[in-house]
């Protein structure tokens, strides 16, 4: 992938690499024995830029038994465009109720106060001012949660979010069979999150991959449907013949790396998909963490004329502004 142009307005440029130069931190929430450290609440892993700069701050989490390494590509994607990215490790091992995971995101958050900036490269500084929140699959679910209670669950009042991207989100089994606590009303734009909000979804993760699973986005529960209860300003893109694993890593190792090719519908490859998600999330980062829209409008005039220069095809193109 090519390198990004700091001046450049062409949207495809989002897609490519961007022109900074990236480091991934790997920080532990045990006692760290430095005195002017402040160990996370959580395992961490940050995607950050080593050049001098002051960047916006992205919180993201990872879905259903996965590992936050499981995402290296995609948060080294979104860092390489100026951005820090904060991807803890929620647990390792979780049961349907999500509710621990919804605590464990307050604290991070609450912990990038005081603690992000000492780890960080020495001329990079973190912009705590232009905050936002992402997830994929479960972690979307949590990042919604989150968004909508952060006024109960974020007590240090300096930080707030101002945009929420959830990737493939997913709140349950079905309808009706929701996992707790459930987000969606089913109340079509009853979310009040009063911010941003972009949802992404996979055109393949309503269907089995074989009889011996679920759809890994099953209808009544998935992207369509957190849309539905958006208000403005909000958009939706539906990635057609991509599944909802396929933004990943090229390579998941270990075991449940090995099930992340087993257990969902498939694309031919996760690249085009990863491409495009690190794109659109670096897009929409830009429109409304630091107010600059003309990737997003060039996107949405890609996207209307099914244009070619798309990573992706697009089965679904909505933006309620």
């Amino acid at each position: 992938m090519s390198s990004s142009s700091s001046n450049s307005c062409s949207s495809t440029k989002v897609f490519d690499l961007g022109k900074y130069v990236v480091e991934l931190l790997s920080l532990s929430d045990q006692s760290i024995n430095k005195p002017s450290k402040i160990p996370p609440p959580k395992p961490l892993l940050i995607a950050t830029p080593t050049q001098e700069g002051k960047f916006p701050v992205l919180v993201f989490l990872h879905g259903y038994l996965l590992y936050n390494s499981f995402y290296s590509q995609l948060i080294r994607h979104l860092a390489s465009h100026g951005f820090v990215v904060v991807a803890p490790q929620l647990y390792d091992v979780a049961g349907p109720d999500s509710t621990e995971e919804i605590k464990a995101a307050a604290a991070v958050t609450e912990w990038l106060a005081k603690g992000l900036q000492p780890e960080l490269p020495t001329l990079v500084q973190p912009n705590l001012t232009k905050l936002g929140i992402a997830g994929h699959s479960r972690g979307g679910k949590v990042a919604f949660a989150l968004a909508l209670g952060q006024h109960k669950m974020i007590s240090n009042a300096s930080l707030k979010y101002s945009a929420l991207m959830g990737i493939d989100p997913v709140d349950g089994m079905g309808k009706g069979s929701q996992t707790p606590p459930p987000v969606l009303t089913y109340v079509p734009h009853s979310f009040d999150l009063n911010m941003a909000a972009m949802v992404v979804g996979s055109g393949l993760g309503e269907l089995k991959k074989n009889p011996l699973f679920p759809p890994c986005a099953p209808k009544g529960v998935n992207h369509r449907d957190f849309f539905d209860e958006c208000c403005s300003p909000a958009c939706h893109f539906v990635v057609k013949d991509y599944g909802h694993l396929d933004m990943l890593d090229d390579e998941t190792k270990g075991l449940r790396g090995r099930a992340t090719y087993c257990i969902c519908k498939n694309g031919k490859a996760r690249e085009p998909m990863r491409r495009f998600v690190g794109g659109i999330m670096v897009a929409f980062m830009k429109a409304y963490l630091e107010d600059k829209h003309e990737e997003l409008i060039e996107i949405r005039k890609m996207g209307e004329g099914n244009a070619t220069s798309l990573p992706v095809e697009l089965e679904t193109m909505d933006f309620r502004i």
